[in-house]
């Protein structure tokens, strides 16, 4: 072996490629790469695991959806604080940790549900089930994964990529690249592997499938990220802001409990510092758990304030912005495509597609940055993206289109008893019954159409998913440049708590394109959800045009 590993070296090629796989480079590749896989895989099999176990309804799922969106929401700008106050290598084995050991915990509790259903759901008249087993598992666990799994994304995609490439910004735009790029690939692989799991075997052996890979995964990640950690040194320095260490004894003395000391380093804590020794004497006699939540009330008031205060603020409202769409290839753009008389398998197809446009906007982004700069390159990307989605403008107003505001009115009797086009009834269920379902990452697809449910022309939902398709080439192109702006423009003392109250922001602007569906539901509003998406995402890249 030594004999093979010298011979080895005298090449330059493979000496280089040896280099190049024992590089901080390569295995943060395969950590994130192990990591993507096993997020895809557990948010596709819990979404699938809610409707089986509650009935083949969607509530358990939307209840889901809902906590850890909230979660995010509230908690983003606190983990990425608590990011900023950690050592980097703490921070990452802590999120790593926490996240797989979450998921494994809740795939065990998943086994034992699906190997003991029919004898749990006696119990107490089902009250067991739902309580302990299913709100404890949803709520708790699988939020604290997904927490977790923020936390780790923050850490090592928008702070430790940064530190291993140094001030190459080229290697910094590659590394993103990559690292999108393979999300891309495992987004569509990861589901389709559990699922074929879950098809062939059982639900059983998908969470043990599921559970096994995060173990492994974990052992895995763990080895490569402390490796990367040792040979980059840079990763060990993390600037702090000492200045603020003096008050330690202080705020102890004040908030009468024990604040851990990293704690007390965080940048975001000038504000409060100040204003408890202003308020000192007031606060003599307030119970430490109220001032430990004073204390997380201002970390976030202070994380969005000084997320508001950098330079690229805009640019991460306007990626904000873009997530307030109907306009990807979700469980809603599928639906809606097969009320206008789409297969399943043309679906797969489209999606794929889908994902090789994605990627071709990773090719242009590293092409066109280096001839044209970061920002100019976000503004080629928004013109393209705006172009291609001018498309599924047109489609709402074209031959086939089932648009039709008259069905907002709540007051005509004739609408309410209106027989809507492709023969489907006001009272009718969008879905049909889980029975005729597959299940392939997040998107419902059908083993047949029903009779008679074909529009009078294709060429709506032709336009629709051309520009769908196209527009991903500008939007992985503009996603990546605001990515960089955010990770070269941040300082590091800031890059957690502001890249955490960006996520919140995703996450808020991805929970209004749900509230819009909710409020127009069916597929004769499409054509005005259409419109708004594109609306709110002119807004996004305005906003960059300002910036």
């Amino acid at each position: 072996m030594t004999s093979l590993t010298e011979a080895l070296k005298k090449c330059s090629f493979c000496e280089s490629a040896l280099n190049y796989l024992q590089g901080p480079r390569f295995l943060i590749y395969v950590s994130g790469a192990l990591s993507m896989w096993g997020d895809r895989m557990w948010h596709f099999a819990i979404s699938v695991f809610l409707i089986e176990l509650y009935g083949k309804n969607l509530l358990l799922t939307a209840i889901f959806g809902l906590v850890v969106a909230g979660s995010v929401l509230a908690f983003g700008a606190l983990i990425g604080d608590w990011v900023d106050r950690n050592p980097r290598n703490k921070a990452a084995h802590a999120s790593l940790f926490i996240q797989n050991s979450s998921v494994t915990v809740c795939s065990i509790v998943l086994m034992l549900i699906f190997s003991y259903k029919h004898w749990i759901e006696q119990m107490w008249d089902g009250w067991l089930t739902m309580w302990e087993c299913y709100i404890f598992r949803v709520i708790i666990l699988a939020d604290v994964a997904n927490l977790a799994s923020t936390a780790l994304t923050i850490t090592i995609q928008r702070d430790w990529i940064v530190v291993i490439t140094g001030d190459n910004r080229g290697q910094l735009a590659g590394m993103n690249a990559t690292v999108r790029r393979i999300d891309q690939v495992i987004n569509i692989l990861a589901p389709l592997a559990v699922g074929q799991v879950m098809t062939l075997a059982s639900n059983v052996v998908g969470c043990g499938f599921i559970l096994g890979w995060n173990l492994v995964s974990l052992l895995v990640e763990f080895l490569f990220l402390s490796r990367v950690y040792e040979i980059v040194p840079e990763l060990a320095v993390k600037s702090s802001s000492e200045q603020y260490e003096e008050h330690h004894h202080y705020l102890e003395r004040v908030f009468q409990c024990d604040f851990p000391s990293l704690m007390l380093k965080s940048p975001h804590l000038k504000r409060l510092q100040e204003s408890s020794m202003k308020t000192m004497k007031d606060e003599e006699n307030t119970d430490c758990a109220e001032k430990k939540i004073y204390w997380i009330l201002e970390t976030c008031k202070d994380g969005w304030k000084t997320y508001y205060k950098q330079p690229v603020f805009l640019a991460g409202m306007a990626l904000a912005f873009l997530y307030t769409t109907v306009l990807g290839f979700d469980c809603i753009t599928t639906g809606y495509a097969y009320t206008q008389g789409i297969s399943g398998s043309f679906l797969s197809v489209l999606m794929g597609i889908s994902a090789i446009s994605g990627l071709m906007g990773t090719v242009m982004f590293t092409k066109l940055r280096r001839r044209y700069g970061l920002v100019t390159m976000g503004v080629i990307s928004s013109c393209l993206h705006l172009g291609c989605l001018t498309l599924c403008v047109l489609s709402v107003f074209v031959p086939g289109s089932p648009f039709d505001l008259s069905i907002l009115s709540l007051f005509s009797r004739q609408n309410q008893l209106h027989t809507y086009p492709l023969g489907r009834n006001i009272h009718q269920p969008l879905f049909p019954d889980r029975s005729s379902i597959h299940w392939t990452n997040s998107t419902l697809l059908y083993d047949s159409l029903p009779i008679g449910n074909y529009p009078e022309s294709y060429i709506s939902v032709i336009l629709l998913f051309s520009g769908v398709i196209l527009a991903r080439i500008g939007l992985w192109s503009f996603d990546l440049t605001v990515t960089q702006l955010l990770q070269e423009n941040i300082p590091e003392s800031e890059r957690g708590v502001v890249n955490g109250v960006q996520s919140s922001m995703n996450y808020l602007m991805d929970l209004l394109h749900y509230i819009m569906v909710i409020l127009a539901p069916l597929p004769q509003h499409f054509g005005l959800l259409v419109i708004i998406s594109v609306f709110f995402i002119t807004a996004g890249h305005a906003m960059y045009f300002i910036f």
